[in-house]
């Protein structure tokens, strides 16, 4: 359980922390730092969405929605027997990335994002179109945390074993 805390407190610290620079930097700064033309830049913008920006509640419900996700995967994780790193890692990811996005929404009423990858650089049909789009800290939590429970699934969750027999009568 260390593990498990220290990850998800690492993540807020990164997350609040990059998100305080980018809002000295960034919005009351040069708005734009070109790290590769053309393809990444630190870019400064306010989501009250959820991912890639979407809304589809209210601020209030999706700071609820947050808060009972991420009671629900604390609750399972200490539920748990399994103290396994690849079981441990992902949780910490996602919780500590939902906290991270949770803080904004309360105390900004949105979240900030900065990280900005231009994967397609140009218009179609003569409107500038982006594949990707701008995030934090705490979405890439997130994102890597989904992606380990999928690619690890079956180690972290094994089916049952065929030898056990059901007694069916």
């Amino acid at each position: 359980m260390k593990l498990f805390l220290s990850l998800i407190l690492l993540v807020i610290t990164l997350d609040q922390w990059t998100k305080k620079l980018a809002i000295t930097v960034l919005r009351d700064g040069v708005q734009n730092i070109t790290i590769i033309p053309n393809f990444f830049s630190l870019t400064y913008a306010e989501n009250r969405g959820v991912a890639f920006g979407l809304e589809f509640a209210p601020p209030a419900v999706l700071l609820l929605l947050t808060g009972l996700i991420t009671a629900i995967v604390l609750f399972y994780v200490i539920r748990s027997k399994n103290r396994s790193p690849l079981f441990l890692i992902p949780f910490a990811l996602i919780t500590g990335g939902g906290i991270g996005n949770m803080i904004d929404r309360m105390v900004q009423g949105r979240v900030v994002d900065f990280i900005y990858f231009d994967l397609y650089h140009g218009h179609v049909f003569g409107t500038y179109l982006s594949l990707w789009p701008i995030f934090n800290i705490a979405d890439s939590a997130i994102t890597i945390g989904a992606c380990m429970l999928v690619l690890f699934h079956n180690k972290l969750f094994p089916p049952e074993s065929k030898k056990m027999k059901h007694d069916v009568r």
